[in-house]
């Protein structure tokens, strides 16, 4: 009985402790304010990639999130673009793979497939992005850039849970 208490016991300990480091591995520094600032970048690239995809597969709920999502986007870049400038940072944002390579098999499928996928595509971009947002706020090194990233975290958590709701809808 003893042996059973000690390993649940540890089973605990051992996901609290993972539960207190996030996905951080041991020894990772936290991102710094130009890792977020290009990966938020980035992110802003696949959501506007999003819409591209749309044009050409989209029906209409589709195509309208993509725009949203689109205009989102270009606003929380305006509002980083300042936050780099005050940082003096010089970035250089590629596409290193298209924005749009998770939406592969959108693109070979039509109709409630695609809207599926559509959604599906999403969720581990938001899950990264925030993911990333969330490690930087326990050790930032920008006070503007960590206010950033508390005002986005909830609008993107959001945003995910939407698009898990809706997939699952589908």
């Amino acid at each position: 009985m003893q042996v059973v208490a000690a390993i649940i016991l540890a089973f605990i300990s051992t996901a609290a402790l993972a539960d207190s480091t996030g996905e951080r591995k041991l020894g990772e520094p936290p991102p710094t304010a130009v890792e977020v600032i290009s990966s938020v970048y980035n992110f802003s690239g696949f959501q506007q990639g999003l819409l591209e995809n749309t044009d050409l597969k989209g029906n209409a709920e589709v195509k309208n999130l993509a725009a949203l999502r689109a205009e989102e986007a270009a606003k929380r870049d305006k509002s980083l673009k300042e936050i780099q400038k005050a940082i003096g940072a010089e970035l250089h944002v590629g596409r290193a793979t298209s924005p749009t390579a998770s939406l592969v098999e959108p693109e070979m499928s039509d109709g409630p497939t695609y809207v599926r996928s559509f959604y599906a595509a999403q969720i581990p971009e938001y899950e990264s992005i925030i993911s990333l947002l969330e490690r930087y706020l326990k050790a930032p090194d920008n006070t503007a850039l960590a206010a950033f990233a508390r005002e986005q975290l909830p609008m993107l958590r959001s945003q995910v849970r939407d698009a898990e709701r809706t997939m699952a809808d589908k």
